[in-house]
């Protein structure tokens, strides 16, 4: 039976014995994610998973046989369809140019469940005279003011951030209060739009307390829903961009081992030095230099015989 043997260079056991480390971090760093796996994701992302996640909502949507896809390419670059159910909620930012896309594609005869927390400027661009978001204290129970589809199923609905919509317009209070309500809807040209001043009651926090779901039901209607993630940081990658995390950083740390590698057989190596001592002869060249020299130096006495 024949036995794996290290090579015999020290600067190839170093960068052997770098490698495994690199790769046993890297299975312990996948064995500990695969276990202890934890929340994560943007707020009111469709992808998150975390207390103020939507992925619970986009899976209560799946199950009740509404169509669920997430968009990761701008509105202005590619429409969603208009028999679908936009939503946007807790947007980090929206440009000038995509809510004019958004207002554009609801007039045509969308429809959009907006709002959240912050700021809803951007809303102009959909409706000629948006409501104002106002800071409220969250409601422990937030009534349906009005029997329309909206808020089919749902008494009472709790929020946990607080907000409410002013200056309603043409707007009408779905769920109250009256005065600052909770959800408003309104018309905007073929389409229709719904906005929420709190988005937490379809979080996955909040969404199966009191009637979370309901109302989350009847705001996507009975379409196919499209949850724009771009707005969430989500989008097209290429190149490094494109690679997971875990790779990003396993590449790093076979980068950050490279380098020390090269710098530890730097400092063995080091600049050449002079040897003092001359070398010996070689064996033939000065046997045969001492064979001429003798031949050269005959006995007088043999010369005159």
């Amino acid at each position: 039976m024949m036995s794996a043997r290290l090579p015999a260079d020290p600067r190839l056991r170093a960068l052997l014995g770098i490698g495994a480390v690199v790769l046993a971090f890297s299975l312990v760093l996948f064995v500990i994610a695969r276990l202890t796996p934890s929340p994560h994701g943007p707020v009111s992302s469709s992808f998150a998973t975390s207390p103020q996640g939507l992925a619970a909502y986009a899976a209560l949507l799946e199950r009740e046989g509404r169509p669920v896809r997430r968009i990761v390419t701008p509105v202005r670059d590619r429409r969603p369809a208009l028999g679908e159910t936009l939503v946007v909620l807790d947007p980090d930012v929206i440009e000038e140019d995509e809510a004019r896309a958004i207002g554009a594609w609801v007039r045509s005869g969308g429809r959009l469940v907006a709002g959240g927390r912050g700021d809803a400027g951007w809303l102009e661009q959909v409706l000629g005279s948006p409501p104002r978001w106002e800071e409220d204290p969250p409601r422990a129970h937030a009534a349906a003011l009005v029997p329309v589809s909206e808020t089919a199923g749902v008494n009472a609905v709790a929020t946990a951030d607080g907000g409410g919509w002013h200056s309603l317009g043409g707007a009408l209070p779905a769920v109250g209060p009256a005065d600052a309500p909770l959800v408003v809807v309104a018309r905007s040209g073929k389409g229709s739009v719904a906005l929420l001043a709190d988005a937490s009651p379809l979080q996955n926090r909040l969404l199966g307390s009191a009637d979370g779901a309901a109302l989350g039901l009847g705001l996507a209607g009975d379409r196919p829903v499209a949850f724009l993630e771009t707005v969430h940081g989500y989008g097209v990658a290429r190149g490094l961009s494109a690679l997971p995390e875990r790779v990003k950083w396993a590449l790093l740390g076979l980068l950050a081992a490279g380098l020390l590698a090269l710098w530890t057989a730097g400092r063995r190596l080091g600049p050449a030095e002079d040897d003092d001592t001359p070398p010996a002869p070689a064996r033939i060249e000065y046997v045969e230099a001492l064979a001429a020299a003798l031949a050269r130096t005959k006995s007088p006495n043999k010369e005159s015989k």
